[in-house]
């Protein structure tokens, strides 16, 4: 299918998806958590997790220059290992990213509850805003790619601009007052006579830079939609280690303003959007809240452009069946974006909202493709593919030496991986007391039962 040059994502766009895709609701929601767990050694943190991400992005991108093809981690793995390993984690993949496409999705509508006074927690009101959201996206999706573009980069500048207006403030307040606190003073702070920082060992600081590592995750889907876009196998190894710097920069210099300006505020804060608890400003408050929401939103919007094409590129490599590739003729793949919307809705709702049971499996399935893409790298590097790949440049540091680094990473996480609070219930004292029997029948649903049912109908699709 020919497609129009200027309708395709150039190398700019890329970075701003990339941007886009990776900074979402966490560096604003979430920095007070990392802080309380690494205290004066957060910014350290979240070098050490630019650091891992960085190693792992360039490992995707360096799969990129040799396969081409939509679907990422999918396509990655068909090329490499062959039909049945690339069809079992394309489905894993996709499953993951409509299930984090559903989890984003409910994190900006309780957020914009909370934040205009509503009741997150009722039911009601999150399946009503949940509805109304999925239909707004779909909504920019039918109007065709070049919309979903304007969107996709104007929510991406805008929460940029928020996180740099964070910082510039914040750079004046500092300098206008004098600075109200240095760095280690976040291990003293209090609460009831009792430090809020704990002393700080080496498993309490893997699990911070686990924590910080998450909101770098999201650059491994940017090339789920490599069709789309002006020269993937030059742009994209370009594109994604940059988009990850500019990231690193901003979240760095958010995290060393919060710490600075006002630290107790950011780690003790009840407010939903936790980083504008720093300013006592109500207008700068609300112009934080806006950005917050503009990049929660956005992220919704990349997750709809990366979803769909994984679930379309299985089917153009004929695993699933030809119809799904049919597009309109704003060039939008309209059957694989409705089912994706189905999931998307259908899953949060089956698990009540409950986020972290959500967020398991996208977590865990993000790190069997961190695993095995660095390993299909090395095999393209060697000339082992199970299938032809491009004739691109090979390099030993990027095509063999970081991937293996990666891989030791990945494993490293896991290992230290706090698997007892993921699937078990841990009372306020860290001591067990029963199974997680949602997250555990989760698990079970998207690594054996929904790769079973779509390889059945795969099947009887070809017959």
């Amino acid at each position: 299918m020919s497609k129009s040059e200027s309708d395709k994502l150039g190398f700019w766009s890329i970075v701003l998806l990339a941007i886009n895709a990776i900074i979402g609701s966490g560096i604003f929601l979430t920095p007070g958590s990392v802080v309380q767990q690494s205290g004066s050694k957060a910014l350290l943190v979240y070098f050490i997790a630019a650091m891992f991400a960085a190693i792992l992005a360039i490992s995707f991108a360096s799969a990129a220059k040799y396969v081409t093809k939509s679907g990422a981690a999918y396509a990655y793995s068909k090329a490499a290992f062959g039909d049945k390993i690339g069809f079992y984690m394309g489905i894993l993949r996709y499953f993951s990213a409509s299930v984090a496409w559903g989890v984003m999705a409910v994190g900006v509508i309780k957020s914009t509850i909370s934040i205009f006074g509503g009741n997150p927690d009722k039911a009601i009101n999150v399946t009503i805003g949940f509805l109304v959201l999925m239909a707004i996206i779909t909504i920019i999706n039918l109007f065709g790619q070049k919309v979903v573009k304007y969107v996709m980069n104007l929510a991406t500048i805008g929460k940029l601009a928020a996180l740099i207006l964070i910082i510039l403030v914040g750079v004046v307040l500092l300098i206008g007052s004098g600075a109200s606190s240095n760095l280690n003073d976040v291990d003293q702070i209090t609460k009831n006579g009792q430090k809020i920082v704990p002393t700080l060992t080496t498993t309490g600081f893997v699990m911070a830079i686990v924590s910080a590592f998450y909101a770098f995750t999201g650059f491994e889907s940017v090339a789920s939609g490599s069709d789309d876009m002006k020269n993937p196998e030059k742009n994209l190894p370009r594109a994604i280690p940059l988009a990850i710097l500019i990231i690193a920069v901003v979240y760095i210099g958010v995290v060393a303003v919060a710490m600075v300006l006002d630290p107790n505020a950011l780690i003790t804060t009840k407010q939903v959007v936790a980083i504008s608890a720093i300013f006592k400003n109500e207008i700068l408050r609300d112009v934080i809240l806006i950005g917050a929401l503009v990049s929660m939103f956005g992220i919704n919007v990349a997750s709809s452009f990366n979803a769909p094409r994984i679930l379309e590129a299985m089917a153009r490599e004929n695993q699933l069946s030809t119809s799904l590739t049919k597009r309109t003729k704003n060039n939008f793949p309209i059957r694989t974006f409705f089912i994706s919307v189905a999931l998307a809705i259908l899953i949060p709702m089956a698990f009540e909202y409950n986020m972290v049971n959500l967020i398991t499996l996208s977590a865990m399935v993000r790190f069997l493709g961190f695993i095995v893409v660095p390993i299909a790298v090395i095999k393209f590097y060697r000339g082992k593919s199970a299938e032809p790949i491009l004739n691109a440049s090979r390099n030993l540091l990027t095509d063999v030496i970081i991937p293996m680094f990666s891989i030791i990473i990945v494993v490293f996480l896991l290992i230290e991986y706090n698997w007892k609070a993921q699937f078990g219930i841990v009372n306020s004292q860290g001591d067990f007391v029963g199974l997680n029997w949602y997250a555990i029948a989760m698990m079970i649903f998207g690594f054996i039962i929904l790769p079973l049912i779509m390889f059945w109908i795969s099947k009887k699709t070809q017959k």
